[in-house]
Protein backbone atom coordinates (compact mmCIF):
# COMPACT_ATOMS: atom_id res chain seq x y z
CA UNK A 1 0.00 0.00 0.00
CA UNK A 2 3.01 2.70 1.19
CA UNK A 3 4.58 2.25 -2.29
CA UNK A 4 1.42 2.39 -4.19
CA UNK A 5 1.06 5.88 -2.53
CA UNK A 6 4.35 6.92 -2.67
CA UNK A 7 4.06 5.93 -6.28
CA UNK A 8 1.47 8.71 -6.69
CA UNK A 9 3.42 10.94 -5.41
CA UNK A 10 6.21 10.49 -7.97
CA UNK A 11 3.99 10.37 -10.55
CA UNK A 12 2.19 13.20 -9.91
CA UNK A 13 5.55 15.34 -9.55
CA UNK A 14 6.62 13.98 -13.20
CA UNK A 15 3.34 15.12 -14.40
CA UNK A 16 3.83 18.78 -13.09
CA UNK A 17 7.14 19.25 -14.00
CA UNK A 18 6.72 17.80 -17.60
CA UNK A 19 3.51 20.54 -18.24
CA UNK A 20 5.97 22.97 -17.11
CA UNK A 21 8.89 22.11 -19.52
CA UNK A 22 5.85 21.81 -22.73
CA UNK A 23 5.47 25.15 -21.85
CA UNK A 24 8.47 26.48 -21.63
CA UNK A 25 9.88 24.58 -24.50
CA UNK A 26 6.94 25.70 -27.00
CA UNK A 27 7.64 29.03 -25.98
CA UNK A 28 10.89 29.24 -26.75
CA UNK A 29 10.20 26.87 -29.83
CA UNK A 30 7.68 29.70 -31.55
CA UNK A 31 8.20 33.19 -29.54
CA UNK A 32 12.05 32.24 -29.76
CA UNK A 33 14.53 33.90 -26.15
CA UNK A 34 14.12 31.06 -24.30
CA UNK A 35 16.58 32.35 -21.63
CA UNK A 36 12.84 34.89 -21.08
CA UNK A 37 10.53 32.33 -22.57
CA UNK A 38 11.78 29.55 -19.43
CA UNK A 39 12.42 31.96 -17.06
CA UNK A 40 8.84 33.76 -17.29
CA UNK A 41 7.39 30.32 -17.45
CA UNK A 42 9.39 28.83 -14.26
CA UNK A 43 9.00 31.92 -12.22
CA UNK A 44 5.15 32.31 -13.10
CA UNK A 45 4.43 28.28 -12.33
CA UNK A 46 6.04 28.40 -9.00
CA UNK A 47 4.30 31.43 -8.07
CA UNK A 48 1.13 29.69 -8.94
CA UNK A 49 2.07 26.67 -6.89
CA UNK A 50 2.55 28.96 -4.15
CA UNK A 51 -1.04 29.82 -4.52
CA UNK A 52 -2.34 26.17 -4.86
CA UNK A 53 -0.84 25.46 -1.99
CA UNK A 54 -1.97 28.52 0.18
CA UNK A 55 -5.46 27.52 -1.07
CA UNK A 56 -5.07 23.82 0.15
CA UNK A 57 -6.02 25.46 3.64
CA UNK A 58 -9.96 26.35 2.52
CA UNK A 59 -10.05 22.74 1.41
CA UNK A 60 -11.97 20.98 3.71
CA UNK A 61 -13.77 18.40 3.95
CA UNK A 62 -14.14 15.45 1.55
CA UNK A 63 -10.43 15.86 0.98
CA UNK A 64 -10.08 12.37 -0.96
CA UNK A 65 -13.06 13.35 -3.32
CA UNK A 66 -10.98 17.14 -3.78
CA UNK A 67 -7.94 15.24 -4.68
CA UNK A 68 -9.07 13.03 -7.42
CA UNK A 69 -11.05 15.94 -8.73
CA UNK A 70 -8.42 17.89 -8.85
CA UNK A 71 -6.05 15.02 -10.51
CA UNK A 72 -8.97 14.67 -13.14
CA UNK A 73 -8.82 18.87 -13.79
CA UNK A 74 -4.28 18.58 -13.83
CA UNK A 75 -5.05 15.77 -16.93
CA UNK A 76 -6.94 17.73 -18.96
CA UNK A 77 -5.80 21.16 -18.61
CA UNK A 78 -1.90 19.96 -19.04
CA UNK A 79 -2.38 17.14 -21.45
CA UNK A 80 -4.35 19.35 -23.68
CA UNK A 81 -2.06 22.42 -22.84
CA UNK A 82 0.10 21.70 -25.75
CA UNK A 83 -2.35 21.01 -28.54
CA UNK A 84 -4.25 24.17 -27.45
CA UNK A 85 -1.06 26.56 -27.30
CA UNK A 86 -0.46 25.19 -30.97
CA UNK A 87 -3.47 26.11 -32.18
CA UNK A 88 -3.91 29.05 -30.56
CA UNK A 89 -0.44 30.13 -32.13
CA UNK A 90 -1.93 29.67 -35.41
CA UNK A 91 -5.12 30.77 -35.26
CA UNK A 92 -5.62 33.58 -32.79
CA UNK A 93 -3.50 36.16 -31.41
CA UNK A 94 -4.04 35.19 -27.72
CA UNK A 95 -1.28 32.90 -27.46
CA UNK A 96 0.86 34.31 -24.63
CA UNK A 97 -2.05 34.93 -22.69
CA UNK A 98 -3.59 31.50 -23.18
CA UNK A 99 0.26 30.32 -22.11
CA UNK A 100 0.61 32.00 -19.07
CA UNK A 101 -3.29 31.33 -18.72
CA UNK A 102 -2.44 27.71 -18.87
CA UNK A 103 0.88 28.04 -16.97
CA UNK A 104 -1.03 29.71 -14.02
CA UNK A 105 -3.97 27.37 -13.74
CA UNK A 106 -2.12 23.97 -14.11
CA UNK A 107 0.52 25.76 -11.28
CA UNK A 108 -2.50 26.25 -8.74
CA UNK A 109 -4.00 22.76 -8.94
CA UNK A 110 -0.37 21.20 -8.95
CA UNK A 111 0.16 23.44 -5.57
CA UNK A 112 -3.19 21.78 -4.33
CA UNK A 113 -2.02 18.16 -5.08
CA UNK A 114 1.15 17.83 -2.35
CA UNK A 115 -0.75 19.31 0.54
CA UNK A 116 -3.97 17.60 0.29
CA UNK A 117 -2.49 14.27 -0.17
CA UNK A 118 -0.11 15.16 3.00
CA UNK A 119 -3.72 15.47 4.77
CA UNK A 120 -5.22 12.40 3.45
CA UNK A 121 -2.47 10.55 4.36
CA UNK A 122 -1.25 11.85 7.77
CA UNK A 123 -3.25 9.12 9.75
CA UNK A 124 -1.04 6.20 8.04
CA UNK A 125 2.02 7.94 8.63
CA UNK A 126 4.14 9.65 11.48
CA UNK A 127 4.61 13.33 10.85
CA UNK A 128 8.30 13.37 10.16
CA UNK A 129 8.02 10.53 8.33
CA UNK A 130 5.49 11.09 5.84
CA UNK A 131 7.26 14.57 5.16
CA UNK A 132 9.91 12.77 4.19
CA UNK A 133 8.54 10.53 1.99
CA UNK A 134 6.28 12.76 0.25
CA UNK A 135 9.07 15.12 -0.49
CA UNK A 136 11.57 12.64 -1.53
CA UNK A 137 9.10 11.42 -3.90
CA UNK A 138 7.99 14.66 -5.40
CA UNK A 139 11.87 15.53 -6.08
CA UNK A 140 12.07 11.94 -7.60
CA UNK A 141 9.19 12.62 -9.66
CA UNK A 142 10.80 15.74 -10.83
CA UNK A 143 14.32 14.46 -11.27
CA UNK A 144 12.72 11.39 -13.69
CA UNK A 145 10.26 13.70 -15.68
CA UNK A 146 13.57 15.96 -16.74
CA UNK A 147 15.16 13.17 -18.05
CA UNK A 148 12.56 11.53 -19.67
CA UNK A 149 11.71 14.61 -21.31
CA UNK A 150 14.86 15.68 -23.78
CA UNK A 151 16.11 12.15 -23.81
CA UNK A 152 12.81 10.52 -24.99
CA UNK A 153 9.37 11.99 -24.61
CA UNK A 154 9.84 14.96 -27.28
CA UNK A 155 12.21 13.00 -29.73
CA UNK A 156 9.57 10.04 -29.80
CA UNK A 157 6.18 11.35 -28.97
CA UNK A 158 6.41 14.69 -29.87
CA UNK A 159 4.86 17.56 -27.66
CA UNK A 160 1.66 17.25 -28.15
CA UNK A 161 1.42 13.88 -27.41
CA UNK A 162 4.26 13.65 -24.65
CA UNK A 163 1.13 16.42 -22.36
CA UNK A 164 -1.30 14.14 -23.64
CA UNK A 165 0.17 11.18 -22.11
CA UNK A 166 1.11 12.84 -18.97
CA UNK A 167 -2.83 13.69 -18.61
CA UNK A 168 -3.55 10.26 -18.52
CA UNK A 169 -1.43 9.67 -15.78
CA UNK A 170 -2.85 12.02 -13.83
CA UNK A 171 -6.71 10.90 -14.98
CA UNK A 172 -4.95 6.81 -13.57
CA UNK A 173 -3.81 8.61 -10.42
CA UNK A 174 -7.22 9.76 -9.83
CA UNK A 175 -8.79 6.52 -10.69
CA UNK A 176 -6.62 4.40 -8.26
CA UNK A 177 -6.95 7.00 -5.92
CA UNK A 178 -10.78 5.95 -5.51
CA UNK A 179 -9.73 2.53 -4.99
CA UNK A 180 -6.88 3.13 -2.53
CA UNK A 181 -9.48 5.41 -0.80
CA UNK A 182 -12.91 4.03 -1.42
CA UNK A 183 -13.51 3.46 2.20
CA UNK A 184 -13.41 7.89 1.95
CA UNK A 185 -15.52 8.59 -0.35
CA UNK A 186 -19.12 8.98 -0.30
CA UNK A 187 -19.89 8.20 -4.17
CA UNK A 188 -16.47 6.36 -5.57
CA UNK A 189 -18.66 4.84 -8.37
CA UNK A 190 -19.45 8.40 -9.73
CA UNK A 191 -15.60 9.73 -9.41
CA UNK A 192 -14.86 6.59 -11.20
CA UNK A 193 -16.86 6.82 -14.44
CA UNK A 194 -15.22 10.74 -13.96
CA UNK A 195 -12.07 9.47 -14.42
CA UNK A 196 -12.69 7.26 -17.05
CA UNK A 197 -14.50 9.55 -19.16
CA UNK A 198 -11.47 11.95 -18.73
CA UNK A 199 -9.12 8.98 -19.62
CA UNK A 200 -11.44 8.03 -22.79
CA UNK A 201 -10.90 11.70 -23.75
CA UNK A 202 -7.30 12.25 -23.39
CA UNK A 203 -7.29 8.50 -25.61
CA UNK A 204 -8.69 10.38 -28.01
CA UNK A 205 -6.73 13.01 -28.09
CA UNK A 206 -3.86 11.29 -28.48
CA UNK A 207 -4.91 9.33 -31.50
CA UNK A 208 -5.23 12.85 -32.57
CA UNK A 209 -2.16 14.65 -32.01
CA UNK A 210 -0.82 13.92 -35.31
CA UNK A 211 -4.13 16.10 -36.74
CA UNK A 212 -3.82 18.38 -34.00
CA UNK A 213 -0.53 19.14 -34.98
CA UNK A 214 -0.88 19.13 -39.02
CA UNK A 215 -3.89 21.67 -39.05
CA UNK A 216 -1.33 24.15 -36.31
CA UNK A 217 1.23 23.68 -39.48
CA UNK A 218 -1.17 24.04 -42.13
CA UNK A 219 -2.19 27.30 -40.44
CA UNK A 220 1.47 28.46 -39.83
CA UNK A 221 3.04 27.74 -42.92
CA UNK A 222 1.86 29.21 -46.42
CA UNK A 223 2.58 26.76 -48.52
CA UNK A 224 1.68 22.32 -48.07
CA UNK A 225 3.70 21.19 -45.39
CA UNK A 226 5.70 18.07 -46.09
CA UNK A 227 7.31 17.15 -43.02
CA UNK A 228 7.57 17.98 -39.32
CA UNK A 229 9.52 16.66 -36.64
CA UNK A 230 9.80 17.80 -32.85
CA UNK A 231 13.55 17.05 -31.74
CA UNK A 232 14.81 17.59 -28.09
CA UNK A 233 16.67 20.62 -29.74
CA UNK A 234 14.22 22.49 -32.33
CA UNK A 235 10.73 22.29 -34.62
CA UNK A 236 12.10 21.25 -37.94
CA UNK A 237 9.37 21.81 -40.95
CA UNK A 238 9.57 21.31 -44.73
CA UNK A 239 6.93 23.30 -47.12
CA UNK A 240 6.41 22.93 -50.50
CA UNK A 241 4.72 25.24 -53.61
CA UNK A 242 5.03 23.71 -56.65
CA UNK A 243 9.38 23.18 -57.10
CA UNK A 244 10.24 25.23 -54.02
CA UNK A 245 10.99 23.59 -51.35
CA UNK A 246 11.80 25.78 -47.75
CA UNK A 247 13.09 24.25 -44.35
CA UNK A 248 11.76 26.24 -41.09
CA UNK A 249 13.77 25.42 -37.77
CA UNK A 250 11.20 26.86 -35.07
CA UNK A 251 9.50 28.64 -37.25
CA UNK A 252 12.16 30.25 -38.75
CA UNK A 253 12.94 30.00 -42.34
CA UNK A 254 16.29 28.77 -43.30
CA UNK A 255 16.15 27.95 -47.23
CA UNK A 256 14.09 28.31 -50.17
CA UNK A 257 14.60 26.19 -52.96
CA UNK A 258 14.45 28.36 -55.70
CA UNK A 259 17.88 30.91 -54.37
CA UNK A 260 19.34 28.85 -51.92
CA UNK A 261 22.61 28.57 -54.16
CA UNK A 262 22.74 32.26 -53.63
CA UNK A 263 23.40 32.01 -50.47
CA UNK A 264 25.71 29.05 -50.43
CA UNK A 265 27.93 30.18 -53.32
CA UNK A 266 28.14 32.98 -51.45
CA UNK A 267 29.11 31.65 -48.01
CA UNK A 268 31.84 28.94 -49.06
CA UNK A 269 33.64 30.31 -52.71
CA UNK A 270 34.65 34.38 -51.86
CA UNK A 271 36.87 32.04 -48.57
CA UNK A 272 37.09 28.31 -50.02
CA UNK A 273 38.66 29.59 -53.55
CA UNK A 274 41.41 32.47 -52.14
CA UNK A 275 42.90 29.38 -49.72
CA UNK A 276 45.88 28.37 -51.26
CA UNK A 277 46.27 24.36 -52.31
CA UNK A 278 43.24 23.61 -48.80
CA UNK A 279 43.28 20.15 -47.55
CA UNK A 280 40.85 20.13 -44.67
CA UNK A 281 37.54 21.90 -44.31
CA UNK A 282 35.29 21.85 -41.30
CA UNK A 283 31.39 22.56 -41.15
CA UNK A 284 30.02 24.20 -37.79
CA UNK A 285 26.48 24.14 -38.29
CA UNK A 286 25.12 23.40 -41.73
CA UNK A 287 23.28 20.04 -41.13
CA UNK A 288 21.39 20.63 -44.43
CA UNK A 289 24.02 19.24 -46.73
CA UNK A 290 24.12 22.47 -49.06
CA UNK A 291 27.50 24.01 -48.00
CA UNK A 292 28.71 20.56 -48.01
CA UNK A 293 27.59 20.78 -52.02
CA UNK A 294 29.50 23.37 -52.90
CA UNK A 295 32.61 22.60 -50.68
CA UNK A 296 32.75 19.16 -52.45
CA UNK A 297 33.71 21.48 -55.79
CA UNK A 298 36.88 21.47 -55.14
CA UNK A 299 38.76 18.15 -55.36
CA UNK A 300 41.83 18.54 -53.69
CA UNK A 301 40.15 18.75 -50.71
CA UNK A 302 40.91 15.20 -48.34
CA UNK A 303 38.59 15.52 -45.56
CA UNK A 304 35.62 17.62 -44.77
CA UNK A 305 34.22 17.47 -40.76
CA UNK A 306 30.89 18.42 -40.64
CA UNK A 307 29.92 19.46 -36.62
CA UNK A 308 25.40 19.94 -36.48
CA UNK A 309 23.72 19.38 -33.14
CA UNK A 310 20.80 17.88 -33.90
CA UNK A 311 21.13 14.00 -35.37
CA UNK A 312 17.75 14.33 -37.07
CA UNK A 313 18.55 17.27 -38.94
CA UNK A 314 21.47 15.71 -40.52
CA UNK A 315 19.63 12.14 -40.69
CA UNK A 316 16.81 13.40 -42.78
CA UNK A 317 19.11 15.89 -45.12
CA UNK A 318 21.13 12.46 -45.65
CA UNK A 319 18.78 9.84 -46.33
CA UNK A 320 15.28 11.87 -47.85
CA UNK A 321 15.15 11.85 -51.17
CA UNK A 322 14.19 15.01 -52.11
CA UNK A 323 16.55 16.74 -49.54
CA UNK A 324 19.57 14.30 -50.92
CA UNK A 325 18.24 15.85 -54.07
CA UNK A 326 19.20 19.15 -53.00
CA UNK A 327 22.37 18.46 -51.48
CA UNK A 328 23.71 16.88 -53.96
CA UNK A 329 23.95 13.50 -51.47
CA UNK A 330 26.92 15.27 -50.10
CA UNK A 331 26.75 12.95 -46.93
CA UNK A 332 27.30 10.21 -48.68
CA UNK A 333 30.51 11.71 -50.30
CA UNK A 334 33.48 9.28 -48.55
CA UNK A 335 35.83 12.67 -47.62
CA UNK A 336 32.54 14.00 -45.18
CA UNK A 337 32.62 12.92 -42.07
CA UNK A 338 29.92 14.09 -39.79
CA UNK A 339 29.58 14.75 -36.23
CA UNK A 340 26.91 15.62 -33.78
CA UNK A 341 27.76 17.69 -31.06
CA UNK A 342 27.66 21.29 -29.66
CA UNK A 343 30.09 22.97 -31.75
CA UNK A 344 31.74 25.08 -28.59
CA UNK A 345 32.61 21.95 -26.87
CA UNK A 346 33.57 20.25 -29.23
CA UNK A 347 36.37 22.80 -30.48
CA UNK A 348 37.32 22.72 -27.05
CA UNK A 349 38.23 18.80 -27.02
CA UNK A 350 39.32 18.55 -31.03
CA UNK A 351 42.66 19.55 -31.54
CA UNK A 352 42.65 19.56 -35.41
CA UNK A 353 43.52 22.46 -37.58
CA UNK A 354 41.62 23.03 -40.84
CA UNK A 355 41.94 25.16 -43.71
CA UNK A 356 38.79 26.36 -44.26
CA UNK A 357 35.60 26.97 -41.88
CA UNK A 358 32.10 27.66 -42.92
CA UNK A 359 30.32 28.74 -39.93
CA UNK A 360 26.98 28.33 -40.75
CA UNK A 361 24.28 28.88 -37.35
CA UNK A 362 21.13 29.89 -37.15
CA UNK A 363 20.74 33.70 -36.42
CA UNK A 364 21.01 34.85 -33.23
CA UNK A 365 17.71 34.64 -31.75
CA UNK A 366 18.67 33.48 -28.01
CA UNK A 367 21.00 33.34 -25.94
CA UNK A 368 22.26 29.45 -26.44
CA UNK A 369 23.10 30.61 -30.12
CA UNK A 370 24.65 33.60 -29.34
CA UNK A 371 27.09 32.29 -27.43
CA UNK A 372 28.28 30.88 -30.91
CA UNK A 373 29.04 34.40 -31.68
CA UNK A 374 31.19 35.38 -29.08
CA UNK A 375 34.95 36.82 -28.77
CA UNK A 376 35.27 33.29 -26.52
CA UNK A 377 33.72 31.03 -29.57
CA UNK A 378 35.87 33.66 -32.46
CA UNK A 379 39.24 33.25 -30.52
CA UNK A 380 38.58 29.26 -29.75
CA UNK A 381 37.63 29.06 -33.51
CA UNK A 382 40.71 30.87 -34.45
CA UNK A 383 42.91 27.83 -32.92
CA UNK A 384 41.46 25.82 -35.30
CA UNK A 385 42.44 27.80 -38.30
CA UNK A 386 45.62 27.21 -40.40
CA UNK A 387 48.05 30.16 -40.97
CA UNK A 388 46.36 30.38 -44.57
CA UNK A 389 43.17 29.77 -43.65
CA UNK A 390 39.67 31.52 -43.70
CA UNK A 391 36.68 31.27 -41.63
CA UNK A 392 33.29 32.53 -43.39
CA UNK A 393 30.86 33.19 -40.65
CA UNK A 394 26.98 33.92 -41.57
CA UNK A 395 25.78 36.93 -40.15
CA UNK A 396 22.08 38.24 -40.93
CA UNK A 397 21.38 40.94 -42.47
CA UNK A 398 23.32 44.15 -42.80
CA UNK A 399 20.08 45.89 -44.29
CA UNK A 400 17.12 44.54 -41.70
CA UNK A 401 19.69 44.02 -38.90
CA UNK A 402 22.70 46.70 -39.18
CA UNK A 403 23.65 46.91 -35.87
CA UNK A 404 23.77 43.02 -35.02
CA UNK A 405 25.62 42.63 -38.21
CA UNK A 406 28.74 45.28 -37.82
CA UNK A 407 28.37 43.78 -33.91
CA UNK A 408 29.32 40.22 -35.14
CA UNK A 409 32.13 41.66 -37.67
CA UNK A 410 33.34 44.06 -34.65
CA UNK A 411 33.52 40.44 -32.03
CA UNK A 412 35.57 38.78 -34.40
CA UNK A 413 37.66 41.42 -34.73
CA UNK A 414 38.24 41.62 -31.16
CA UNK A 415 38.89 37.83 -31.11
CA UNK A 416 41.95 38.47 -33.40
CA UNK A 417 40.67 38.34 -36.70
CA UNK A 418 41.49 40.32 -39.86
CA UNK A 419 37.83 40.55 -40.91
CA UNK A 420 36.43 40.92 -44.71
CA UNK A 421 32.38 41.71 -44.52
CA UNK A 422 30.51 41.18 -47.89
CA UNK A 423 26.71 40.78 -48.55
CA UNK A 424 24.45 39.15 -51.04
CA UNK A 425 20.93 39.50 -52.37
CA UNK A 426 18.63 35.99 -51.81
CA UNK A 427 15.46 37.00 -52.71
CA UNK A 428 14.02 34.74 -49.94
CA UNK A 429 15.94 36.80 -47.44
CA UNK A 430 16.48 40.32 -48.69
CA UNK A 431 20.20 41.55 -48.29
CA UNK A 432 22.01 38.76 -46.68
CA UNK A 433 25.40 39.51 -44.74
CA UNK A 434 28.84 37.73 -44.33
CA UNK A 435 32.29 37.77 -43.11
CA UNK A 436 35.26 35.96 -43.75
CA UNK A 437 38.25 36.46 -41.54
CA UNK A 438 41.62 35.01 -41.20
CA UNK A 439 45.18 35.87 -39.80
CA UNK A 440 46.75 37.30 -43.22
CA UNK A 441 45.41 39.80 -45.44
CA UNK A 442 42.96 37.83 -47.93
CA UNK A 443 43.78 38.01 -51.62
CA UNK A 444 40.46 37.49 -54.01
CA UNK A 445 40.39 34.46 -55.56
CA UNK A 446 41.43 34.63 -59.32
CA UNK A 447 39.77 31.09 -60.38
CA UNK A 448 36.39 30.04 -58.78
CA UNK A 449 35.12 26.29 -59.77
CA UNK A 450 32.62 25.76 -62.91
CA UNK A 451 29.41 25.11 -62.70
CA UNK A 452 28.28 27.72 -60.00
CA UNK A 453 24.88 29.46 -61.38
CA UNK A 454 25.50 33.09 -59.29
CA UNK A 455 28.93 33.96 -58.24
CA UNK A 456 31.43 34.55 -61.15
CA UNK A 457 35.06 36.51 -60.78
CA UNK A 458 32.74 39.72 -62.47
CA UNK A 459 30.39 39.89 -59.43
CA UNK A 460 32.83 38.82 -57.13
CA UNK A 461 34.32 42.13 -55.96
CA UNK A 462 30.51 44.04 -56.13
CA UNK A 463 30.08 41.74 -52.51
CA UNK A 464 32.23 43.33 -51.12
CA UNK A 465 31.06 47.25 -51.56
CA UNK A 466 28.40 48.47 -49.11
CA UNK A 467 25.62 50.95 -50.37
CA UNK A 468 25.55 53.66 -47.64
CA UNK A 469 22.55 52.14 -45.90
CA UNK A 470 24.32 49.14 -44.64
CA UNK A 471 27.73 50.56 -44.24
CA UNK A 472 29.43 50.35 -40.80
CA UNK A 473 28.03 51.63 -37.75
CA UNK A 474 29.52 51.44 -33.69
CA UNK A 475 28.69 48.21 -32.32
CA UNK A 476 29.54 46.82 -29.15
CA UNK A 477 31.21 43.35 -28.89
CA UNK A 478 29.46 40.23 -27.87
CA UNK A 479 30.88 38.30 -25.07
CA UNK A 480 30.05 35.17 -23.08
CA UNK A 481 28.94 37.40 -20.09
CA UNK A 482 27.22 40.26 -22.27
CA UNK A 483 25.74 39.41 -25.29
CA UNK A 484 24.89 42.62 -26.60
CA UNK A 485 24.55 41.04 -30.22
CA UNK A 486 21.10 38.96 -28.96
CA UNK A 487 19.72 42.15 -28.01
CA UNK A 488 20.75 44.23 -30.65
CA UNK A 489 19.15 41.64 -32.83
CA UNK A 490 15.90 41.79 -31.18
CA UNK A 491 15.16 45.48 -31.21
CA UNK A 492 15.93 45.39 -34.77
CA UNK A 493 13.87 42.60 -35.78
CA UNK A 494 11.12 43.30 -33.84
CA UNK A 495 11.03 46.81 -35.12
CA UNK A 496 10.76 45.46 -38.38
CA UNK A 497 7.97 42.78 -37.49
CA UNK A 498 6.27 45.91 -36.28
Amino acid sequence: MSAVLFLSVFLIAACGLVYELIAGTLASYLLGDSVFQFSTVIGSYLFAMGVGSWLSRFVGRALVAKFVAIELMVGLVGGFSSAMLFLAFAYTQGFRLLLYVIVVVVGILVGLEIPLLMRILKERFEFRDLVAHVLTFDYLGALGASLLFPILLVPKLGLVRSAILFGLINAGVALWSTYLFGDRIGRPASLRVMSLAVAAVLGAGMFGAEQITRAADDSLYADEVILSRTTRYQRIVLTRWKDDVRLFLSSHLQFSSRDEYRYHEALVHPGLAAVPAPRRALVLGGGDGLALREILKYPALESITLVDLDPEMTRLFATHPMLTRLNGGSFSNPKVHVINADAFPWLESNPGSYDFVVVDFPDPTNFSLGKLYTTAFYRLLAKHLSQQGLVAVQSTSPLFARQSYWCIVETMRQAGFKTYPYHVYVPSFGEWGFVLGGAGDYKPPTELPKGLRFLSRDNLAQLFAFPLDMQEVPAGVNRLNDQVLVRYYDHEWAEIAH
